[in-house]
């Protein structure tokens, strides 16, 4: 089921140039209404419920509508994002809550090198076929190339 917005907690992100659901989903159906000030997913049935809206959301105002067999009537699935993990918060219909927490990262923010190992950009090779260290993950020494008519 798509995700919608709750207009009395979202403030459209008043911090950040756009929304974090606009810039996080995948199929750009998140949209900002400017006069409200508020988002709101423009075409729910063709959300593809990745749910990334509602976990990056900062004001936790994204919310998923549960299928009856994982949140049956009455009960809640909330997901609360934190720099290294993502905890779930899970209300059943007795009103019981429990938590689950599951990591996010397995190494510390900013300890990723993309780019190592890897040939400085060369701007004579963006006219050639290939990506970025080809050569290392195809395991060849050259690229095939197409025999000409």
């Amino acid at each position: 089921m798509p995700t919608y917005v709750n207009p009395d907690k979202c403030d459209g992100c008043k911090a950040l140039d756009r929304p974090a659901c606009m810039y996080i989903c995948p199929n750009d159906l998140m949209v900002l209404d400017r006069a409200l000030g508020k988002a709101w997913n423009q075409e729910p049935e063709l959300c593809w419920e990745c749910y990334s809206c509602v976990k990056t959301c900062p004001q936790t105002a994204i919310e998923m509508r549960g299928y009856g067999d994982v949140v049956p009537l009455g009960a809640a699935l909330t997901p609360l994002r934190g720099t290294d993990a993502i905890m779930w918060m899970v209300k059943y219909r007795n009103q019981q809550v429990k938590r689950f927490k599951f990591p996010i990262r397995t190494t510390p923010w900013g300890s990723i090198e993309p780019y190592k190992g890897l040939e400085a950009p060369n701007l004579e090779a963006l006219r050639q076929p290939g990506t970025a260290g080809w050569q290392k993950y195809l395991g060849v020494d050259r690229l095939p190339v197409a025999a000409k008519p």
